[in-house]
């Protein structure tokens, strides 16, 4: 599976492609090597404990479903606001509901590839936003 991309909005779509084939080295391709993930507001993993997180999700079996709702780009940065859902039921029979909106920041690099730089799956809850 090719990981080059070259336009932000696609960079989600190669994500979800790599998600749902359970490819995780695909995966680490589409992040910078010191990209951070958002586990709740506030707590923020790097390098294993990102793929740690990563790979949980993955266990679950179930595939995910992905929508770019949007792509704001400037220069070789881009912010990237999308709708996930992973729905269903695992193998033990235990139902699954995880769907949020993500809010992510990707560069491009010096090979033309963009890549996530910070990766923020719950996007941001107003109630933890309040002063």
């Amino acid at each position: 599976m090719t990981t080059l991309v070259t336009a932000p909005a696609e960079l989600p779509n190669a994500f979800l492609r790599a998600f749902n084939a359970r490819d995780m080295e695909a995966i680490v391709r589409l992040f910078e090597p010191g990209a951070v993930r958002v586990l709740t507001p506030g707590e923020v993993v790097t390098g294993e404990g990102r793929r740690d997180a990563t790979r949980s999700f993955m266990a679950l079996g179930i595939p995910m479903k992905l929508t770019v709702r949007h792509c704001y780009e400037y220069d070789d940065l881009a912010l990237l606001l999308c709708d996930y859902l992973i729905k269903g039921v695992k193998p033990d029979g235990t139902s699954v509901l995880h769907e949020g909106t993500a809010t992510d920041v990707v560069r491009r690099g010096a090979d033309g590839s963009w890549r996530y730089a910070i990766d923020n799956p719950p996007g941001i809850d107003r109630e933890s936003a309040k002063p």
